[in-house]
């Protein structure tokens, strides 16, 4: 243990009293008499909360720790791949954040395998679908949370100086007890104090790293390593054809606009926000974030014998900046990391508890009382699922363990969530694409030498036809909504 880790201790022991109370006081807004208060933050967010937790949940353990590992193992390729994120979440702010609001508020929908349900029909195959989405989210997010829960584990056993097994435990204990108080309006209030420490910590990094080494000399120097760090001759990790990269772009739209982590944020808004006002400020935070994986740049021109590519966020910490200052950065990183987690964890969670019983039980009377203890019991037990399954996990690389997570269920539900707003199928299209989307997505990622985009994307393609087709087939089959809610008639 260094002479700095009682600084460090104590800078995490203080935030977690802070993340605690923020949850005790956000319970007030779940405290209400109906789930929408735990689910959805009783539809309270603002812009600049709103836009917080945008941010915060999508640049998070990959961007902080994965990203930087990946552009130190395969160059330049992803400071652009990670740079795309920031105007992809503009785009679906301003175009699409609106739309799936105010539909989802007609339907009274809580979460996205609801609004799925609801969208696509009624009676026995709307729950199927329902039930099918949220086994499916369940499984998939449970995946990504593994590897955010092993980031954050890292980091914080080389920070304290403690194993990874107790670093991870301790941190998701803190995790499940805020998110299990404030349910999602907990996560949006801890993500925007989270994302204010992140765009700190990327400004400190950049300001160390180019009075270390002026941009011209780190090129000059990553050049000298290896000329293929710079310019490749493919866009590895996410294809083969130099061209790929650009695939991050409908890649990271799609990832804000259809995820159900991410997307429940825009449920969860005020209704009459202005969503330029929310774009507004996830612009420049975006942006600011996505310079990030310059890091790993850095670190392979300075010490390019790192043992782990994933080990480059925690070295340069230890290594580039003062102990203090140091320890603040990573209190900021932890956080970074954390917002992606406690978003995990309510959206599965919510899976579990709201859409598996009604799915299962839609005659079910349970009281708001009652109902609210399911909600925060199913937090602790899938937080407890996901440290076993952290700790039981075979070696894997952080960032390809969310692609295969996120990426994935960003194929099952392209059909039923975002295509639907241009066309709107049945029940059976809905099922028919997010079971392909799982299966294609699935097995490009695990079985094939595909790039971490190409493959759920080729899933998006297939899952997108799927739907079409199979709601076709089957018209006049599957009872729908009376009233047409597409982008079209709303125009």
């Amino acid at each position: 243990m260094n002479d700095y880790n009682w600084f460090n201790w104590a800078l995490l022991l203080g935030s977690f009293a802070v993340l605690i109370y923020m949850g005790f006081v956000s319970s007030r807004v779940v405290n209400s008499d109906d789930e929408s208060g735990f689910l959805i933050a009783g539809r309270s967010l603002g812009p600049f909360v709103g836009a917080g937790t945008i941010v915060a949940t999508g640049f998070s353990g990959w961007g902080f720790m994965g990203s930087p590992g990946v552009a130190y193992e395969f160059g330049a390729v992803e400071v652009l791949g990670n740079f795309f994120f920031a105007p992809a979440m503009v785009i679906a702010v301003l175009y699409f954040a609106s739309f799936l609001r105010k539909q989802a508020d007609r339907l009274g929908s809580c979460t996205i395998p609801e609004y799925i349900a609801q969208l696509h029909g009624r009676g026995p195959m709307a729950r199927v679908v329902q039930g099918v989405a949220a086994v499916i989210t369940i499984l998939l997010l449970l995946v990504f949370l593994t590897s955010q829960i092993k980031a954050v584990g890292l980091l914080g056993a080389s920070w304290l100086g403690i194993d990874l097994d107790s670093s991870a435990t301790m941190m998701i204990a803190v995790i499940v007890l805020y998110t299990m108080l404030g349910g999602l309006a907990a996560v949006a209030w801890t993500d925007t104090l989270m994302v204010c420490g992140m765009a700190l910590a990327a400004v400190v990094m950049m300001v160390q790293m180019f009075t270390d080494l002026s941009p011209s000399e780190l090129i000059g120097r990553l050049n000298d390593i290896d000329p293929m760090l710079l310019n490749p001759v493919n866009a590895q990790p996410y294809g083969e054809n130099r061209s790929s990269v650009f695939l991050v772009l409908p890649y990271a739209f799609l990832f804000t606009a259809v995820l159900p982590y991410m997307a429940v944020r825009f449920l969860a808004f005020k209704p009459g926000v202005r969503f330029h006002q929310v774009a507004i400020w996830v612009a420049p935070l975006g942006c600011l974030l996505s310079l990030v994986p310059i890091v790993g740049l850095y670190v392979r021109v300075t010490h390019p014998q790192l043992a782990e590519a994933d080990q480059t966020m925690p070295y340069y910490l230890a290594n580039y900046l003062h102990p203090v200052l140091g320890g603040v950065i990573t209190l900021f990183i932890l956080f970074a990391m954390k917002s992606t987690a406690n978003s995990l964890l309510h959206t599965v969670s919510s899976a579990a508890s709201h859409d598996l019983r009604k799915a299962l039980f839609p005659h079910s009377r349970a009281s708001a009382s009652r109902v609210l203890w399911l909600n925060r019991s199913w937090v602790v037990i899938l937080g407890l699922v996901g440290l076993v399954m952290m700790l039981y996990a075979p070696p894997f690389m952080l960032s390809w363990l969310g692609i295969l997570g996120t990426g994935t269920l960003l194929a099952v539900l392209i059909g039923p969530v975002f295509l639907s707003s241009i066309w709107r199928g049945n029940s059976y299209g809905a099922l028919a694409s997010m079971l392909s989307g799982l299966m294609t997505s699935g097995g490009c990622l695990l079985f094939s030498d595909l790039g971490w985009v190409e493959g759920p994307l080729i899933g998006c393609a297939v899952s997108s036809l799927m739907y079409v087709s199979v709601s076709k087939l089957t018209l006049s089959r599957a009872p729908r909504p009376d009233f047409d809610h597409s982008l079209t008639a709303q125009a």
